[in-house]
């Protein structure tokens, strides 16, 4: 009840919910987090198999590793990250999505290598096409932390930090009342 009221009740306080997108909002993430982990399991399976030589077109010129060993485990992490996005028990989806975040900012270096090198790989034959390509990566990281609520979740922890429910947009002293969902003073009134 306290839900539809528009609070939700968790272990560090509450938060305000917007009931009406809740149930969308969850089988939408749901989707994107699915959709998501299975682009990353079948990308993963390219490194180690029929696009292993493409995927060396990303590896920087410059990285201290062999390409190929690169590649390859690359790939398993891809695959790993991939069925956790898949698999992942609720409690720790965020975390999850911070270290896919993570995975898709270290692997941006060998995306600005082959735009800088002019390396054609995957249909990425021209500069343009390359540098296209580029702003797509802030996109996944953005995929990454909304579909796991991975970016939900610190906006929450934050905001149970701050002090007098600045976070929950309440005035000093104003609390909220998570039995009616409702706002007060925190002073019992007559009655």
């Amino acid at each position: 009840m306290a839900e539809l009221c528009g609070v939700r009740r968790h272990s560090g306080g509450v938060t305000r919910t917007n009931a009406v997108e809740s149930t969308t909002s969850r089988w939408v993430r749901r989707g994107g987090r699915l959709l998501l982990g299975l682009f990353l399991a079948a990308a993963g399976t390219g490194h180690l198999t029929v696009l292993r030589r493409e995927f060396h077109a990303q590896v920087p010129p410059w990285f201290p590793l062999d390409p190929d060993f690169v590649v390859v485990a690359s790939g398993v992490v891809e695959i790993t990250l991939g069925l956790a996005l898949i698999a992942t028990p609720r409690r720790v989806r965020p975390l999850v999505g911070w270290v896919v975040a993570a995975f898709f900012v270290a692997v941006f270096p060998g995306n600005i290598s082959q735009y800088v090198t002019r390396t054609s790989a995957f249909g990425l034959n021209t500069d343009t096409a390359r540098l296209v390509r580029l702003f797509f990566q802030p996109l996944l990281v953005v995929w990454a932390l909304w579909s796991t609520g991975a970016w939900q979740w610190w906006r929450e922890k934050a905001g149970r930090s701050v002090q007098g429910g600045v976070a929950l947009g309440l005035a000093p002293g104003e609390e909220v009342d998570t039995e009616a969902g409702t706002r007060g003073s925190g002073q019992e009134g007559p009655g």
